[in-house]
């Protein structure tokens, strides 16, 4: 297989331990003969987000196994669970496996499959606009897991029919609603401190003119070709400064499966 017909498979899904390309393709395809095959549907939610209740759902196919797994917290965001619950589904594993993981987070997925966090890592977490990368905790565990583990990513078209992304929503969702949920340590530390002078959320300070911002949604809809577009904003009606939200980039959907 030609490393021009890898690269387009790359784009559907990647095939994740990170650096598989120095290993010869031959003992890449044996390697997978050779290890259990295991599906994983994985789906995060938080409402409202972001700073609400938060929740993960994983359901984990291995022949006619069927395992089921779920969790909240407290404060966190929609992005948060959505690579939190990959990861509590890659820690799952006891065993060396053949993974294929199934979510309809584009934030997650293009992250895996195009380059975004191996990128990020050779930057010392900062993006291409010096920004600093954000959910860094939980890029790093991760990228750990992946690198120990044979690990496909592929995009699920979210709130489609899709029996095991609608069985992984209700799982999160319902986990979200239970009482004397943990703390989610790195949203919170991260808050308080790190980012404390990020504006992320209505009612904060406004870094002008100290005004509470409120959130307002775009009126102009994604342009055709448009990889991502933010669902709202916040808005300092004081001096009318506007923040664009990590929390509320949305990524167009371009693959189903």
């Amino acid at each position: 297989m030609s490393k021009e017909t890898i690269k387009k498979i790359g784009q559907q899904a990647s095939l994740t331990k990170i650096d598989t390309g120095k290993i010869p393709v031959a003992e890449v395809r044996k390697m997978s003969s050779e290890l259990i095959e295991v599906t994983i549907y994985t789906d995060g939610a938080c409402y409202p987000n972001p700073g609400g209740p938060g929740g993960y759902g994983i359901t984990l196919l291995c022949g006619d196994t069927c395992k089921e797994q779920s969790g909240g917290f407290r404060s966190t965001t929609n992005n948060r669970m959505e690579v939190y619950a990959a990861i509590k589904a890659l820690e799952m594993l006891k065993t060396a496996c053949s993974v294929t993981l199934y979510s309809d987070s584009l934030y997650l997925i293009n992250a895996m499959t195009r380059g975004w966090l191996t990128r990020w890592e050779k930057n010392g977490w900062r993006r291409n606009n010096n920004g600093r990368v954000s959910n860094i905790d939980l890029w790093e565990r991760i990228s750990a897991l992946c690198s120990i583990r044979q690990v496909r990513f592929v995009h699920v078209k979210g709130h489609n029919g899709h029996y095991y992304n609608e069985r992984c929503d209700a799982l999160a969702t319902q986990a979200m609603k239970q009482g004397d949920l943990p703390a989610d340590v790195g949203y919170e530390h991260r808050t308080s401190n790190e980012d404390a002078r990020q504006i992320a959320q209505e009612g904060q300070p406004c870094r002008k003119c100290s005004t509470p911002v409120i959130k307002r949604t775009p009126q102009k809809k994604p342009r055709p070709g448009q990889e991502y577009f933010f669902e709202y904003y916040l808005y300092c009606p004081g001096c009318k400064t506007m923040y664009m939200v990590e929390e509320a980039k949305r990524y167009v959907e371009t693959q189903t499966v």
